[in-house]
């Protein structure tokens, strides 16, 4: 398994259509990631948070997503994503949680040329993120259901690992 990131972005209004999900698309075709779970929520009038689904904010299907897996679990609440709490009202979010399957191939390449992985990072956007912070929203993702157990304590082991 490659390495697990995600995202949550805001936008004014339902712009997911037209702006995002095309640019998530070629992503997906390109197979450079794997989706494994996302999740919409909007706020209202009144500034209450709604979890929104993606047919809704997605009419015409551009982004084929299908959670990975057999089984059916609920997806992540954004209503407990804490960096929404003053999101205007009119406006929507997306958690998207993916895979890297580029890097994949990458490691196995190294790996058969007897080299190994010495270090892996994600530089922070705000400089911030260190060992427990990753921990950390690891663990939110695994109880917000966006990981399984495995894929957690794989992403953990590896995060400890670097």
């Amino acid at each position: 398994m490659g390495p697990v990131e995600y995202l949550v972005v805001t936008f004014p209004g339902s712009r997911f259509a037209d702006t995002i999900a095309p640019v998530l698309t070629e992503a997906l075709s390109a197979r450079a990631v794997r989706i494994l779970d996302l999740a919409f929520a909007r706020t209202d009038q009144d500034g209450t948070l709604e979890l929104v689904e993606l047919r809704e904010i997605d009419p015409d299907g551009l982004v084929a997503f299908e959670p990975p897996g057999a089984e059916e679990s609920p997806g992540p609440d954004l209503r407990k994503v804490r960096a929404l709490d003053e999101l205007p009202a009119g406006s929507s979010a997306a958690l998207i949680v993916w895979e890297d399957l580029w890097s994949v191939p990458l490691t196995e390449a190294v790996r058969s040329a007897g080299g190994r992985l010495v270090a892996h990072e994600r530089v922070p956007v705000d400089g911030e993120d260190d060992v427990i912070t990753l921990l950390e929203r690891l663990a939110s993702l695994r109880e917000q259901g966006a990981l399984t157990d495995a894929e957690f304590s794989a992403q953990k082991t590896r995060i400890l690992a670097d």
